[in-house]
């Protein structure tokens, strides 16, 4: 697709009719000292908007200049908080490109739904300013490539806001893992077990909104941005935007993606892996809802497998844990804190192999330290490691999206290559059962078993797996095919 220049783009796009040129920020290449103020647009008002704005309204020499959101509605909280802090009050916008106008603007703070994380990035790259960008950060797999690109080629700093990466204990844990003092590392495991209750539930049956006109606060057609034109209704503003693939990549994509980085930290030198298959279905009274609140997803990191499970009903944990991470070792089994030597007994306290490096600091504060210094070699999640880990998301619903519906039958766990698939199987259909879903017909999607060439970051010979690689992007808010 073609890239409409700078100029162009955003005279066709911006609702005013002023042509306006995107330029660098003040600090672009340079340090920035320890007492000249760090000026950021917050984009992304609801839900996760708060805790950026919480976090840079207690920071010193940083100002939240803008508060960025298509839906007006969104703005009074955050302004109500600067007001109580004794702070300057931010300039409302409803559109990010007016913010990225200021030459003033040091950073981007990006809490928008997913499907604009990775086109916000790649604007903000491209302005000079640097990105703190929600997790996933990407949609798919090619945008979220595309933004690492710009990033590098901006010289940009962009953290990626899986917080766990700022935890001595998660690197701690890895620093085990790698040691091998508890021998091989057979599974690697995340659970996101999230009760999505009944009736207005936020992750079980959603129901049935209907289409209407939307909320007169609401700018809808910059709320879909690169997602094709649609009507609106209730089911997607907001929230539950994450159930539809237009918009969300599911719970793995949501809150899994912070158990599903973690789960890759943990295998020592985990990058992309061999091949991926998942299994599950979306289990509701005919809802609105697209993706599964119900998935295993399988990949093979040769001698280690990554299994991640994501359930969206009521569901009792599994060795204690339901959103969290399992680390089965030939020596036992890690979980909650705690080591079961060969998977038995009450736990004991786990070895200790400290890491190699200490990480100090919150998720925040690390990456506006890193916008004063330029260094983003101390990024405690540079926009590489969250491409990864989101990408891991995008393949496990690739698989289960190429899926087709199946009778279930417990010998179908054989189709995740190992004993651990089998029992991860098993497991969902116990739960399944539990929480009341008729689970003898034919209602388990299982996908095919697809290798991944890690060094294309493309899937081998699928044609029909790589387009869901990327999407169709609505004009004109596309992104660059390449930098």
């Amino acid at each position: 697709m073609a890239r409409l220049n700078r100029r162009s783009f955003i005279k066709q796009t911006l609702a005013t009719a002023a042509t306006v040129t995107i330029a660098g920020t003040k600090s672009s290449g340079q340090v920035v000292g320890a007492n000249d103020r760090i000026r950021i647009a917050v984009a992304g008002l609801n839900g996760r908007g708060s805790a950026h704005t919480g976090a840079y309204f207690g920071m010193k020499n940083v100002q939240v200049a803008y508060l960025v959101d298509p839906d007006t509605r969104t703005y009074k909280k955050h302004l109500d908080a600067q007001a109580k802090k004794e702070l300057p009050a931010a300039k409302t916008l409803k559109d990010i490109r007016e913010a990225l106008e200021d030459k003033e603007l040091n950073a981007v703070s990006i809490a928008t739904p997913n499907h604009w994380h990775s086109l916000m990035t790649i604007w903000a790259c491209e302005a000079g300013k640097d990105v703190y960008v929600e997790k996933p950060c990407s949609h798919n797999i090619h945008e979220g490539r595309i933004a690492v690109e710009m990033a590098r080629k901006h010289k940009r700093v962009v953290q990626h806001g899986t917080q766990s990466r700022s935890s001595q204990s998660w690197a701690d844990l890895a620093a085990l893992a790698k040691s091998g003092k508890l021998g091989k590392l057979l599974v690697s495991r995340g659970l996101c077990y999230k009760d999505g209750g009944t009736g207005g539930s936020t992750r079980g049956d959603i129901g049935t909104k209907p289409t209407k006109a939307p909320p007169a606060e609401l700018d809808f057609n910059l709320w879909l941005g690169p997602a094709q034109e649609q009507a609106f209704h209730e089911n997607l503003v907001h929230y539950r935007w994450h159930w539809f693939w237009d918009f969300g990549n599911g719970d793995a994509g949501n809150q899994g993606v912070h158990q599903m980085d973690i789960a890759r930290w943990l295998i020592p030198n985990a990058a992309w892996p061999k091949s991926v298959i998942s299994f599950g279905g979306r289990y509701a009274n005919n809802d609105q809802g697209q993706t599964p609140n119900a998935l295993v997803s399988v990949f093979d990191y040769g001698e280690t497998q990554l299994i991640f499970e994501t359930r969206g009903l009521k569901s009792p944990g599994f060795r204690g844990q339901s959103v969290g991470n399992i680390l089965h070792f030939e020596g036992g089994i890690v979980a909650g804190g705690k080591f079961y030597p060969k998977g038995q007994g009450d736990g004991q306290p786990v070895p200790k192999v400290p890491a190699d490096v200490k990480i100090s600091g919150d998720h925040f504060a690390n990456f506006v330290e890193c916008v004063r210094s330029r260094d983003t070699a101390k990024l405690h999640a540079e926009l590489e490691v969250g491409h990864l880990s989101s990408g891991l998301c995008h393949l496990g619903n690739i698989s289960y999206r190429l899926g087709k519906e199946t009778e279930y039958d417990p010998k179908l766990g054989k189709l995740a290559g190992n004993e651990f698939g089998t029992d991860a199987l098993t497991r969902m259909a116990d739960h399944l059962k539990d929480s009341g879903i008729k689970f003898d017909g034919k209602n388990l999607r299982v996908g095919p078993k697809l290798d991944f060439d890690a060094k294309t970051e493309r899937f081998v010979g699928s044609p029909e797996a790589d387009a869901l690689l990327t999407r169709a992007y609505r004009k004109p808010f596309a992104l660059p095919e390449k930098v």
